[in-house]
């Protein structure tokens, strides 16, 4: 429901400003989540990926998950589609990297929380054009992925506050 809000205030929430519509494509994964995958080529990558690594440890393991996006298919804003492949549960039939989802942000940090098979919790902030605005996405680790759990939209003041929509409340 709160997405649904985000996007009616994302589509309605101009102002009297007379913009051209615009709309953004939203790439496809090569792989589905919890599938056998390659770091790099796999997930959501362009033909010609120039690759950057964000790996990070997720499951607390002490051994950090690879995670990438293909530098090619970032926004301007810095905006990127990162993938994240984890090593199978211990017993699978296969002992391959497995997808794990694409998280779509220009920074992504921890929340302090833990979904399924311990993984760490995470927050992506993706940038929108202008006025500071963003979309904070937590992700939770959910039925062997990352999946989108909650979303608001939110506007970095001149102080550096970051002021968020809450439910009922006026958007930034």
């Amino acid at each position: 429901m709160r997405l649904a809000l985000v996007l009616v205030v994302l589509g309605v929430g101009c102002g009297g400003k007379s913009r051209p519509p615009r709309s953004t494509v939203v790439p496809v994964p090569t792989v589905a989540v919890g599938d056998c995958g390659r770091p790099g080529t796999d997930g959501v990558m362009g033909t010609s990926p120039e690759v950057v690594h964000a790996d990070r440890d997720l499951d607390g393991d002490g051994v950090p998950e690879v995670v990438v996006a293909d530098r090619t298919m970032c926004t301007p804003e810095g905006n990127c589609y990162w993938n994240v492949f984890v090593q199978a549960p211990e017993g699978a039939a296969d002992s391959c990297v497995r997808f794990a989802g694409t998280l779509a942000a220009a920074a992504i940090e921890p929340t302090g929380g833990r979904g399924e098979d311990r993984y760490t919790n995470l927050r992506g902030y993706w940038k929108l054009t202008g006025e500071g605005r963003m979309l904070l996405q937590e992700y939770a680790f959910r039925r062997g992925g990352y999946l989108v759990v909650d979303a608001v939209l939110c506007r970095r003041e001149g102080d550096d506050r970051l002021v968020c929509e809450e439910p009922g409340g006026e958007a930034p």
